[in-house]
């Protein structure tokens, strides 16, 4: 290592998501590798779970902004602008690295205000960790207007972009979000062996058991909150017509959230409660046991950097069927599972019925995923770029 740094991480809640494992990871192994590193966010609201038990065991320093919240509000969010400043101020970094949109913007606007207004020892750095975008084709042009607008101006104030997907470069500089020398990609990273690794067939019956799932069905296994534009109708509208069709095929949604009871109306609307299980949340640790105890990974939803659920499953050798936008063909493709058209019901039937009426494919696609993606998704991996981002930020 060629210098220790003062590294900031802000993000705006720790639930259980893509992004908050992902910045989790990256700052257990800087502090592994003798940074200091300090994470700051907000308090972990909403049905979606909290990481920030994990966080405080990882060894290096949490900060929660009790008024660092998700949704837009003046009387939050300037506090927690304010207060992010005093804290940077506090800190002094090296570098800030920020991840989702609120903590981006308001993370980026404050840390920039070090770069003079309180003649800080330490000019930092300022990186953006790109996991999605917070415009889309799904909300209004208006919307879209302003949040892009938004994007730009902090992007002036951007030193760097680290994206989890080439997708998300191409879509940010298509919006007119700063420039191609300033972005790299790092894939999100995984804790490979915890997928890796087989889980004994006793406790894939146990999990079996719990959910009532018969030892001979073929599991469609959906890991995802239940929210808005993460594709759960789209599944429960292909399991309308598979399910009369496939008598030993299950779905599986692991997860919660706001939709949950809206969900499992529209289930029951179609007769298919007895089709369907649900395990609420999950710890991240029995993620790979939900995996290896099914058979296929669905994933539906509309907007995504590059689902992580995606690769997991490909590490637990299973194939994988995920809608064709943002980073999803960067690793879904004919030798490792079905892409299918965003809200395209015939072909996610089409791509469904196949691989439920063929193991020998399953088992062909979900070897050759594995081969993919092992190694491409380490901890070590998406670091060592990191790291180097921030080296190279360091010496000017």
């Amino acid at each position: 290592m060629d210098r220790v740094l003062k590294i900031a991480h802000i993000i705006t809640r720790l639930i259980l998501g893509g992004a908050q494992e992902n910045t989790l990871i990256t700052c257990r192994e800087l502090t592994a590798r003798g940074h200091d590193v300090t994470l700051i966010t907000g308090p972990a609201l909403g049905p979606e779970g909290e990481l920030f038990e994990q966080a405080q065991r990882s060894g290096y320093k949490v900060i929660v902004v009790d008024s660092l919240r998700r949704q837009i509000n003046p009387f939050h969010d300037i506090p927690a602008y304010n207060s992010m400043k005093r804290i940077l101020r506090d800190i002094a970094p090296d570098i800030v690295h920020t991840h989702s949109a609120k903590a981006g913007i308001l993370g980026r606007f404050a840390a920039h205000r070090l770069k003079g207004t309180y003649g800080s020892p330490h000019i930092p750095a300022i990186v953006h960790g790109v996991h999605g975008l917070s415009f889309h084709k799904y909300q209004s042009s208006l919307l879209n207007r302003m949040y892009i607008s938004i994007e730009r101006a902090a992007a002036k104030k951007t030193d760097f972009f680290i994206c989890v997907a080439d997708a998300m470069t191409r879509q940010s500089l298509d919006a007119g979000i700063g420039t191609q020398d300033r972005y790299v990609t790092a894939y999100s990273a995984i804790d490979e062996d915890d997928f890796l690794t087989a889980i004994p067939s006793d406790e894939i019956a146990a999990f079996r058991t719990k959910y009532n799932i018969p030892a001979d069905a073929v599991v469609l296994v959906t890991i995802a909150r239940l929210f808005h534009l993460k594709g759960h109708d789209f599944i429960v509208d292909s399991a309308r017509r598979l399910a009369p069709e496939h008598a030993n095929c299950l779905w599986l949604f692991v997860g919660d959230g706001i939709l949950a009871g809206n969900i499992r109306q529209r289930i029951a609307s179609y007769g298919l409660a007895d089709r369907f299980r649900f395990t609420g949340l999950l710890p991240p640790s029995e993620i790979p046991l939900a995996i290896q105890a099914s058979d296929i990974l669905v994933h539906c939803s509309l907007r995504e950097g590059l689902a992580r659920t995606l690769p997991q499953a490909m590490l637990c050798g299973k194939p994988v069927i995920s809608f064709d936008l943002d980073g999803a063909p960067e690793v879904v493709g004919a030798s490792t599972g079905r892409l299918v058209a965003p809200g395209d019901i015939d072909g996610l039937v089409a791509a469904c019925a196949e691989l439920i009426g063929d193991k020998a494919l399953r088992d062909t696609l979900g070897r050759q995923g594995r081969e993919l993606v092992h190694e491409k998704f380490s901890p070590k991996a998406m670091v060592d770029t990191i790291e180097a981002v921030y080296m190279r930020l360091a010496q000017k």
